[in-house]
């Protein structure tokens, strides 16, 4: 065999080498629609509950009753009339004839019905007009309303945490509720769209104030409550028990938690609809004893940064805590006087313009923590994100720029300096 001959037969023809080359283009636009198909499906698909509107009239839900009459139209008519009553009776209204109730019902609400030829079995909820009912009932709940609170319901079943991701029944459940009469403000995002993307439970697990921040400016609130259900299913067809756990704040910090048990899968809706109810309770219950308040690191001014007055609180706060653990450990002795420092002369403060690199979230935060650690550095917050390209944070510093240049480039950073502003990298 000559070397041409050779050559020949380990080189594929042209025609085969088109061939595969097509079949790799192919396979890599393939990939790309799958992939985009992918990103596509986390954003759109059948996911968003939209919450009802809240209105200031009384609901009183759950309401069940079991009527007979001479035809099922009778058993149906009877048995709103007994759940108009019932409702008015768990309100503690004070005892009027039916005629006189029913003229201050806005609208019955179905949750589930059986409906006989002679028997009327059904789960009803009552609405009563507040401008009616009112003169007998007094006013609505006391007290000043909260502020407003970003809701991120969590649902725990099987250890997969949910939130927006797909529609589940605890979300249904706070999106049926009417918070109407209510002191909480609660900001209930629908969770579709991109909503499934940027409300998640790891979000709530997250402690940094500069995420927050910029979530809670999205949706307009000023702090978050975290709802969480624990749902474990026995057997199939079989009972639901759920523990439920109320959670607020950027710290995730517990409040209170209670447990409930559905007969059946089919019962589901009602017990959720029970402990949001309870939630509520809890919630306005820390509203009235005060914990239930906007975390201060999360309070900004226009400009995006702290009040100086609050990060000094801060400071000091952090510093009692830090003396009170060395205490306990036997580090220092709690009887020997510490002396005052002198107060030095009040700086001027000023504010200047810092523009960094932000791959990532690591990045940002490491950024921020480096700066503020610069002697004289009074606050630095961010004031426009642009992850894997420059973000800028405004910097209150009791100094000139020069010397806030020296403080940077002593922490390992390249420092470029114009006019009230600095731009710095590694």
């Amino acid at each position: 065999m000559t070397a041409t001959n050779a050559f020949m037969r380990l080189t594929p023809p042209l025609s085969s080498r088109r061939f595969v080359r097509g079949s790799l283009i192919l396979a890599a636009l393939v990939a790309l629609a799958v992939g985009l198909a992918a990103l596509t499906a986390q954003i759109t698909g059948d996911r968003g509950i939209a919450p009802v509107a809240s209105s200031s009239d009384i609901d009183v839900a759950g309401i069940e009753v079991d009527v007979r009459g001479s035809s099922a139209e009778e058993a149906r008519t009877a048995g709103w009339k007994l759940a108009q009553r019932l409702a008015w009776q768990r309100l503690d209204g004070p005892a009027l004839p039916d005629a006189e109730i029913e003229a201050m019902v806005s609208a019955v609400v179905i949750e589930r019905e059986l409906v006989g030829p002679r028997r009327y079995q059904a789960s009803l909820g009552v609405i009563f007009d507040r401008n009616r009912a009112g003169q007998y009932l007094g006013g609505g709940a006391s007290g000043r309303p909260s502020a407003p609170m970003l809701l991120l319901p969590v649902t725990a079943s099987a250890g997969t945490y949910t939130m927006y991701e797909v529609r589940n029944p605890w979300q249904r459940a706070w999106a049926e509720f009417n918070p109407g009469t209510s002191r909480i403000n609660y900001v209930r995002p629908a969770g579709a769209g991109g909503d499934s993307l940027l409300l998640n439970h790891g979000q709530t697990m997250r402690r940094s104030r500069t995420w927050w921040r910029v979530i809670l400016d999205q949706f307009g609130a000023a702090d978050v409550l975290v709802p969480t259900a624990r749902l474990a299913y026995t057997y199939p067809g079989g009972p639901v028990e759920g523990v439920f756990t109320a959670r607020y704040g950027p710290d995730n910090r517990y409040l209170d938690g209670f447990s409930m048990t559905a007969d059946s899968p089919d019962a589901l809706p009602a017990m959720l609809s029970q402990a949001v109810q309870r939630f509520d309770a809890i919630y306005e219950n820390a509203l009235s004893e005060g914990v239930l308040r906007p975390d201060p690191t999360l309070d900004f001014d226009t400009s995006g940064e702290m009040d100086p007055a609050l990060a000094r609180l801060i400071e000091i706060g952090r510093a009692i805590e830090a003396r009170e653990a060395a205490i306990e450990a036997g580090e220092i002795d709690p009887v020997i006087a510490v002396p005052t420092p002198a107060t030095p002369a009040p700086a001027i403060i000023n504010s200047y313009i810092v523009q960094f690199a932000s791959p990532d979230a690591a990045s940002i935060d490491a950024t921020l923590a480096a700066v503020r650690s610069v002697p004289g550095v009074r606050g630095a917050t961010t004031t426009s994100l642009a992850f894997g390209g420059t973000s800028v944070m405004r910097v209150s510093f009791g100094g000139s720029i020069d010397a806030l240049a020296a403080g940077l480039r002593e922490r390992g950073y390249n420092v470029t300096q114009g006019a009230d502003a600095l731009a710095i990298s590694r």
